[in-house]
């Protein structure tokens, strides 16, 4: 079994937990994940395992979890099934709790740069440096900027810090986490990039997901245009026929087109300085950023390829050896006639007592849930409350 340990939030060893019935640890490379566990009340340390109690596999500082959840199962058969079921997320669901507010005299909190460099700023003034020190994550720090990913221009306004960094993290392949460094006990903010193992590259060793490699125990592909646009129509400031309106993708036609409509509102046509003087914006600045937020919806609706397997337990491809999470690699099965390049976006890790370990992956990205469905239409609705 998978050893873990158990701290509290000021780095304090509390106990180590050895044995449990069974464990399932989520790691997301854009989202958030979470952990799992299965424990008998009177095994040792499950008395430990309460709320806000951080707990990571031994020497894993990148796995780790605080507690949000407990309940107990009880039956007629005694202690043997009494179980605590404990649940809990990444360090990296702090940001869920705090809004990107807008600096002071001005209505949004905009930046064009890298988009490494954009993620670590609406930390850096959300929860490590923040106006209001009400608001700071104590001992979250951030890592060196290293100006990873495309430039990117980025315009939020009380939106969730987390689904932020998400959306940044989608757009430019970057992920992100929130580790624990022990010796200086600090919680470390930092972006992650994942290295390209596909067939085609030399430059690492490659990486072929695939049943005829011996490397997946099963497969799983789904290809979908139920959601698909490929072309915008981007709607700036204004009112009637004043008001501002581009096109994007607009090369396509007959039945290929699929049209969407952004409401970009927020997009301002003005700069305000520190003092609060506004001043004109250009109309190639204005048009940038309102490219820029269409392309960002049109990649919400996207033709959605998703595939996911099972790796098998002795795989010639070890998993944090050869491959990781984030990682982009090549995924086949010949007799569907499948070969797509894709990242590595989400690994669960699942230990049950009296079996091996077992790990399942996805890859590009999940099958959107109901629930974001519902959240990608209350987004695209944000411009308009925001006005």
């Amino acid at each position: 079994m998978l050893p873990l340990r158990i701290i509290d939030i000021n780095f304090n060893l509390i106990d180590e937990i050895t044995k449990y019935a069974s464990l399932q640890l989520t790691r997301k490379h854009h989202e958030i994940g979470e952990i799992e566990i299965k424990i008998n009340r009177y095994a040792k340390g499950a008395n430990e395992l309460t709320k806000d109690r951080i707990i990571f596999p031994l020497n894993q500082l990148h796995k780790v979890y605080q507690i949000k959840h407990r309940e107990i199962e009880l039956d007629e058969n005694g202690k043997e099934t009494e179980n605590w079921i404990i649940k809990a997320k990444p360090l990296k669901a702090w940001l869920s709790q705090r809004l990107i507010l807008p600096p002071e005299g001005k209505s949004n909190d905009e930046l064009k740069d890298k988009a490494e460099t954009v993620m670590k700023h609406y930390v850096d003034v959300c929860a490590v440096n923040p106006v209001d020190a009400k608001r700071k994550i104590p001992n979250l720090v951030i890592a060196t900027d290293q100006k990873r990913g495309d430039k990117i221009s980025r315009s939020a306004r009380f939106d969730v810090l987390s689904d932020e960094i998400t959306t940044i993290s989608q757009l430019s392949g970057l992920g992100w986490n929130i580790s624990v460094d022990l010796k200086n006990k600090q919680f470390v903010f930092d972006v992650v990039e994942g290295v390209n193992r596909v067939a085609t590259q030399r430059d690492n060793p490659p990486v072929i997901f695939s049943p005829e490699f011996n490397s997946l125990k099963s497969m799983g592909y789904t290809e979908s245009y139920l959601d698909y646009k490929n072309m915008a129509y981007v709607a700036g400031q204004g009112e009637g026929v004043d008001r501002r309106v581009i096109t994007i993708g607009d090369t396509a036609s007959g039945l290929n087109r699929y049209e969407l409509f952004v409401d970009a509102r927020d997009v301002g046509e003005t700069n305000t300085d520190d003092d609060g003087n506004e001043t004109p914006r250009s109309q190639q600045e204005i048009e940038t950023d309102l490219t820029d937020r269409g392309n960002e919806k049109l990649s919400e609706h996207k033709q959605e390829i998703y595939m996911e397997g099972q790796i098998l337990t002795k795989s010639p491809f070890i998993y944090e050896r050869d491959w990781d999470l984030g990682d982009i690699t090549t995924q086949q099965n010949k007799n569907w006639g499948i070969t797509m390049d894709a990242r590595i976006t989400e690994v669960k890790e699942i230990y049950e007592a009296g079996n091996p370990k077992r790990i399942e992956v996805v890859f590009d990205k999940d099958k959107p849930t109901f629930m974001n469905l519902i959240k990608r239409q209350f987004k695209n609705m944000n411009p308009v409350i925001k006005q």
